[in-house]
């Protein structure tokens, strides 16, 4: 195995640190894999989990792969600009895994379309790009309901990126898994527009703790939302990954994805000749998502309750989105049956239970 990292800073173009770890030489050359990280490494969070994939997918492939690693890159022009380096270095299947990288990646995959592309969270595809994504709001219903059964004060806050669909997706089914349990409880939100902003994320997560959340949970990339509760004595679920060293007296549990698996059979697919430019979205089911590291404040009963909620969301007989779904403003988004997913890919609004106008920037 060999790996290449690049550490990027915000507005930098030069390679800050590279680390090499060869295996064995082959007759045959490694398929060349590049990622694209949005944030630093780090040691928990988004990347963090993106970064355990890759490790995974070494561990399984062995020498038949190399991958090159550039972190900590801004979305946008300069997103571009190492998305094309990365192919120009010769990198045939490339990973490039935040939403803001959607069409920085279109735009070069048109330019090499010999290279493989797997964008994540985002919806355009191309003959040579994929899509992937987790259902990260089948594991938010379940800490929602997980906090409907912990909370006192009945409000709850969540510390958000952006109001675009994936994030409205983790709060809405945050709000009904909640409200499920605790009808009249309610979730505020601050969205602090940026993926990776740990001081925005803290000022954020203490401001809805003095509007009387005694639960904090987080759609962001860093652990600030997580310490914040720690450090006020509140609780807090963790997003992306286990942060129970970061909170260990806050967390109440942990919605996480796993890429492992899939960033693998993407890359055998590629080693194979048979990949395809699909879409996938995994959840319970496909063990994309997980509700996990739960804290000792969380008894067996309540354990027992929890993993039956993920066994009726992965068996298809609990439906996070089932209607009626109403905004909180009152409208009716669904009146029968369930919203599919070009319903949840749309969604640009609130449910009932949650605090405030959405400010769509």
């Amino acid at each position: 195995m060999k790996t290449h990292l690049i550490r990027k800073t915000l507005g930098a173009a030069t390679a800050a640190a590279c680390l090499w770890a060869a295996g064995p030489a082959l007759a045959d050359e490694p398929l060349k894999i590049g990622f694209v990280y949005v944030s630093p490494i780090g040691e928990a969070g988004w990347t963090w989990q993106q970064e355990l994939g890759r490790q995974y997918m070494m561990q399984q492939l062995g020498d038949k792969v190399q991958t090159q690693i550039v972190e900590d890159v801004p979305e946008g022009a300069d997103a571009e600009r190492v998305i094309r380096d990365l192919a120009q270095q010769g990198n045939k299947l490339i990973f490039t895994t935040s939403f803001g990288y959607m069409n920085p990646t279109i735009k070069v995959a048109r330019q090499f379309p010999d290279v493989k592309f797997v964008h994540s969270t985002g919806y355009k595809t191309a003959p040579n790009v994929a899509t992937t994504n987790a259902r990260f709001y089948q594991s938010r219903y379940v800490a929602g309901v997980l906090a409907g059964h912990k909370t006192e004060t009945g409000v709850v806050g969540y510390v958000g990126a952006y109001p675009i669909p994936e994030v409205l997706q983790g709060i809405n089914a945050f709000t009904r898994g909640l409200r499920s349990v605790k009808p009249d409880a309610t979730v505020r939100v601050i969205m602090v527009n940026s993926w990776f902003d740990p001081g925005k994320e803290r000022d954020a997560a203490l401001a809805l703790l003095d509007q009387g959340a005694d639960i904090v949970t987080h759609h962001t990339d860093s652990t600030a939302t997580v310490q914040a509760a720690e450090e006020r004595g509140k609780w807090a679920v963790a997003y992306h990954s286990d942060m129970q060293k970061f909170g260990p007296k806050a967390q109440l549990g942990a919605v996480t994805h796993h890429w492992g698996p899939y960033f693998t059979r993407e890359a055998q697919a590629v080693l194979d000749g048979t990949w395809q430019p699909d879409q996938v979205w995994g959840g319970f089911k496909e063990d994309m998502v997980a509700f996990e590291g739960l804290g000792p404040d969380v008894d067996d009963q309540l354990k027992a309750l929890l993993q039956a909620q993920e066994d009726a969301i992965a068996d298809g007989s609990l439906n996070v989105f089932a209607a009626p779904v109403k905004t909180n403003d009152g409208k009716v988004i669904l009146a029968e049956g369930a919203l599919d997913d070009a319903g949840l890919n749309a969604m640009d609004y609130y449910v009932e239970g949650v605090v405030g106008k959405l400010s769509k920037n």
